[in-house]
């Protein structure tokens, strides 16, 4: 027994498990947050009551129910996945009904203190229910065609609702999280390499279909994608956020112009600021070593995340956190891609950064799923 063993077996059980949680992973969510402070700040010419205050006190909110669920035991959490699917798919059906439109997009419920956007609590929740799927069912049946086609209703049918929001971005990351929890769970390759081959067929047939009466995307969603193809085509027009990101991005240089001195910023030429191109504004006030540095935190929290899940003897918790983990490098992943051109832009936030309600209680919600399986595993 390890001095540290002992000196836990002395404590109160109450607190027993404050001290099971993971904290490296607590102080580098913190870390990646209070980054986010900084910049909400900085976005907002020093006035701490416009973004900052509000997603401090968020923050707050999130790490109290963090530790909530952290204090629950791992199988609740497994018994409660179907009851969180299915309340998921209920928030998304209520979108088109009672959601809040805005830009043209219904994606939002009023919920009166804050807008929750369903989509963001149906990631976490399929990650869920396909975990306790797997850890239900056996070995040697996760490749069989009707056990394979069960997991595809399920992601299939938040990928469908979310899609005609429309949000399509939001969309391929639930195919995309869901994919990942399915390889992840054991399918066999070739189920993946026809999905693949399938893709490529679907985008020459988006292309295919552009002025016809079957036309597959919105007319928007293919200017999205002549944007990102030639963003230089049209610079004062559809090209112009990204035109201006990619400016803010590499004016900031090896360590930037310095805390609230990015002129893009400054004079409002970088379009959301304050969300989607957050990123951009970090990489003008701190150049490659800040946005470096938020990369690296980013990927110790997926490192952390791994490390704990391979250490787990219980399959839905190993399951879960490590589909945690894939989720927040999605989200991170897409947004950094798409603010520095190499993917079209989708409106995805960058996750703890960029300023939101609903992505950030989920996604600390979704920690704290995580931190109940390493608080609860077997030692």
């Amino acid at each position: 027994m390890s001095y540290l063993e002992y000196q836990v077996k002395h404590v109160p059980q109450g607190f027993r498990k404050l001290l099971y949680l993971n904290w490296p992973l607590v102080i580098l969510l913190t870390a990646v947050a209070s980054a986010g402070f900084l910049m909400l700040y900085s976005v907002a010419g020093g006035d701490i009551t416009l973004w900052a205050q509000p997603q401090m006190e968020r923050y707050g909110m999130g790490f109290v129910l963090m530790l909530v669920i952290a204090m629950v035991p791992i199988w609740f959490w497994r018994n409660m996945s179907v009851l969180a699917y299915g309340f998921a798919l209920i928030l998304l059906l209520l979108v088109p009904l009672i959601g809040v439109e805005r830009n043209g997009s219904q994606r939002w419920l009023d919920l009166g203190p804050m807008l929750l956007q369903p989509s963001e609590v149906m990631k976490i929740s399929m990650v869920m229910i396909l975990a306790a799927y797997y850890d239900w069912l056996p070995l040697n049946r996760v490749s069989r065609p009707v056990f394979v086609l069960i997991p595809l209703v399920l992601i299939a049918i938040p990928v469908l609702l979310v899609r005609d929001q429309p949000d399509l971005g939001t969309a391929l990351l639930l195919l995309a999280g869901g994919g990942a929890m399915m390889f992840l769970a054991g399918v066999h390759w070739l189920y993946f390499a026809s999905v693949i081959g399938a893709g490529v067929g679907a985008v020459v047939a988006v292309f295919k279909s552009r002025g016809t009466d079957w036309q597959i995307l919105a007319d928007y969603q293919y200017a999205r994608i002549d944007t990102f193809l030639d963003p230089t085509a049209d610079p004062l027009a559809a090209g112009y956020h990204i035109t201006q990101a990619k400016i803010a991005f590499g004016s900031g240089g090896l360590t930037g112009r310095g805390f609230m001195e990015g002129t893009q910023t400054r004079l409002n030429f970088l379009p959301e600021k304050q969300t989607d191109f957050i990123f951009n504004t970090l990489a003008e006030e701190f150049g490659f070593v800040g946005t470096s540095t938020l990369l690296l935190l980013y990927g110790l929290i997926v490192l952390f995340c791994v490390i704990s899940a391979l250490r787990m003897a219980d399959r839905f918790a190993s399951l879960l956190v490590l589909g945690v983990a894939v989720t927040f490098f999605l989200y991170f992943g897409v947004n950094m891609a798409m603010v520095t051109g190499l993917a079209p832009v989708v409106g995805v936030p960058l996750p703890l950064v960029s300023y939101g309600g609903s992505a950030m209680l989920v996604l600390l919600a979704a920690f704290g799923l995580v931190q109940s399986a390493h608080v609860h595993r077997p030692r």
